[in-house]
């Protein structure tokens, strides 16, 4: 029979996860103390501001309870505390991660979840450095506190955008939301796990590769992740650098695969790419000179286009879409709302 963690206990559920974490993990030279003590405690690097950030994900709202392998769901969770990290120009370093299990929960399956944190943190040199463990009877939940670094000065926040600015974005916004209902309208069929936009929404993938070659080229004014979906996450940026803005919407990017989606689902692909969505791209502004600059740095580090989509304005907090026959249309930004009673969002199930 295989082990639950109810039949070897937290401390030795801790035991197995700290042996992987050694064969498998990266141990970093400034981690002077890592787990096995109260805390862990690491040096920060002089001429660097330490970021830190933090998500969780909670079954049953976050992510769809065997829809989604235990490796999966564990890149899952922590990529979604990277694209964070990314999104600032920063590079994670050092993840601190609690758990709330059922004790009928399989061992092997904390494992695999673990392994797909490490496959996240690995590539950045970054490690687990410690955590908790506690029993959850209402369902499971991963909660990740990533710490991560910026060169001194060098963070792009939400608040530098301004009148006149490009407005820019990775990838194709909309894909996960098109795969979550995609999901729940197939939840009996295995095979749907293999939809391309249903892998998009199980592990989706962030730039925060991208975002860190963006800061160092210092010439973005704002940038946020579509964590909320574009649509939401823009209005953060206008909100936060009192903007406004105008998007093209003939230059708004729908991928082949989100417009087939679409036609299955009879939607829209435009609500898709403008309502809820955890796609973890990235939304930037820039001087509209410094386009082809970062054009060039995203070819050189990011296997998705970067789409110039429209124009910061200076009507504070309006958004608006300009239509291909010269009609403009307000758009209000609503990105994903923890609190907000909705059955299907992108960001929640």
């Amino acid at each position: 029979m295989p082990e639950t963690v109810g039949d070897i206990g937290e401390f030795g559920l801790i035991r197995r996860i700290s042996s992987l974490l050694n064969k498998e993990g990266v141990r970093s030279e400034r981690v002077s103390l890592g787990i096995g003590d109260d805390t862990a405690s690491f040096l920060p690097r002089p001429g660097y501001e330490v970021l830190v950030t933090c998500d969780c994900m909670v079954e049953g709202r976050h992510y769809l309870p065997g829809r989604i392998r235990p490796y999966d769901l564990g890149r899952r969770a922590m990529t979604l505390n990277i694209s964070d990290i990314g999104a600032m120009g920063g590079r994670p370093l050092y993840a601190l991660v609690s758990l709330g299990l059922k004790p009928e929960i399989l061992v092997r399956d904390v494992e695999e979840m673990y392994r797909g944190f490490l496959a996240e943190l690995n590539p950045f040199g970054a490690s687990v450095i410690g955590g908790n463990l506690t029993t959850s009877g209402n369902g499971m939940f991963i909660d990740i506190t990533l710490v991560g670094e910026v060169e001194q000065g060098k963070a792009v926040r939400r608040s530098g955008a301004g009148p006149g600015d490009v407005i820019l974005v990775t990838g194709y916004p909309g894909q996960a939301a098109a795969g979550l209902q995609l999901l729940l309208r197939t939840a009996d069929d295995s095979k749907i796990l293999e939809h391309p936009l249903v892998k998009i929404y199980n592990t989706p993938s962030h730039r925060a590769l991208l975002g860190e070659a963006i800061a160092k080229a210092g010439c973005a004014t704002a940038m946020i992740d579509t964590s909320d979906g574009f649509l939401g996450d823009l209005g953060h940026i206008c909100e936060e650098s009192v903007v406004g803005a105008e998007l093209f919407k003939e230059k708004l990017p729908v991928s082949e695969a989100l417009r087939e989606a679409a036609f299955t689902l009879q939607r829209d692909p435009y609500d898709f790419l403008l309502g809820d969505s955890d796609d973890y791209e990235l939304v930037m502004t820039c001087r509209p000179q410094d386009v082809t600059l970062l054009r060039s740095v995203a070819v050189r580090c990011c296997p998705v286009p970067l789409t110039e989509v429209g124009r910061i304005t200076d009507r504070a907090l309006e958004i608006t879409l300009l239509l291909p026959g010269g009609e403009r249309r307000p758009v209000k930004p609503s990105g994903w709302d923890h609190f907000r009673l909705s059955k299907n969002s992108g960001s929640g199930v």
